[in-house]
């Protein structure tokens, strides 16, 4: 059997007396993008910092690529094989988009994550450097904006330069927290198709409240509720449960279907 990309093992995490994370179980495979579902206040970003690095659980393990990372900091993930883009957004805005996305493979060469700006010197001169940044523009149809700077870009084309720097540190996961946030719906469907190419070079934990781009993305989903998994299965096996109707995707179709 081929093993896990990430494997959470009874993940626990409490502030005071709420249980943020409750005993979690999630895997994502090789070439799996797995959705991570559930109404605000589920515990979803609590679970998602602790896959990133940026909190430690109280008791259970992370495995990533089959090392226990329980207790690794963010830039060692990031070097094993870890990507991820923000809910809210980390670019530096004051850098070229173009000088974002070389300083992101420098950090991938160097290891020197989170520390950018200290080596930008050297960076700028690097011709290999920036013709394999333009290539990563190139990937996600932002060469025109290479040279503009970061805060002259859309939103939209902010969220395709979050997910062009985390490829650009070559990664085995890809971690997606809330990708379409503050996207409309042309927007959506672009980046919706944009990730689904993806998933051959990288599987994916896809935290999202759009349903339509979960539906169309994900090869399982798991519903949290109260810091709990209360399902996982397919696309279809989500729809049918009563259990998701009723703590959460209920109200999610009731909208759609134009209720109040």
């Amino acid at each position: 059997m081929t093993d896990a990309l990430l494997k959470l093992e009874g993940l626990h995490k409490s502030f005071g007396a709420l249980k943020a994370t409750d005993g979690v179980d999630l895997t994502v495979m090789p070439g799996e993008i797995h959705a991570l579902i559930g109404p605000n206040g589920a515990g979803k970003s609590t679970l998602i910092a602790q896959v990133a690095g940026s909190l430690k659980p109280d008791a259970g393990r992370v495995m990533l690529l089959g090392e226990n990372v329980t207790t690794w900091p963010v830039a060692r993930r990031a070097r094993l094989g870890l990507g991820r883009t923000f809910q809210v957004s980390s670019l530096a805005n004051g850098f070229s988009v173009l000088r974002n996305v070389m300083l992101a493979l420098q950090a991938r060469k160097t290891g020197a994550f989170g520390s950018w700006a200290g080596f930008w010197a050297s960076v700028r001169r690097d011709e290999g450097l920036r013709a394999e940044a333009l290539g990563v523009l190139d990937r996600v149809r932002l060469t025109l904006r290479a040279e503009d700077p970061v805060g002259a870009l859309s939103h939209g084309e902010r969220r395709l330069l979050e997910v062009g720097l985390a490829l650009a540190l070559s990664p085995r996961l890809l971690l997606l927290d809330e990708p379409m946030a503050g996207l409309g719906p042309e927007g959506t469907k672009e980046l919706t198709a944009f990730l689904a190419t993806l998933k051959h070079e990288a599987g994916m934990l896809l935290v999202e409240h759009d349903m339509d781009a979960v539906f169309a993305l994900a090869d399982r989903i798991s519903v949290l509720v109260y810091g709990q998994i209360i399902a996982t299965g397919t696309v279809e096996e989500i729809r049918a449960s009563a259990a998701v109707r009723e703590a959460y995707l209920g109200d999610h179709l009731h909208e759609k279907a134009g209720g109040a």
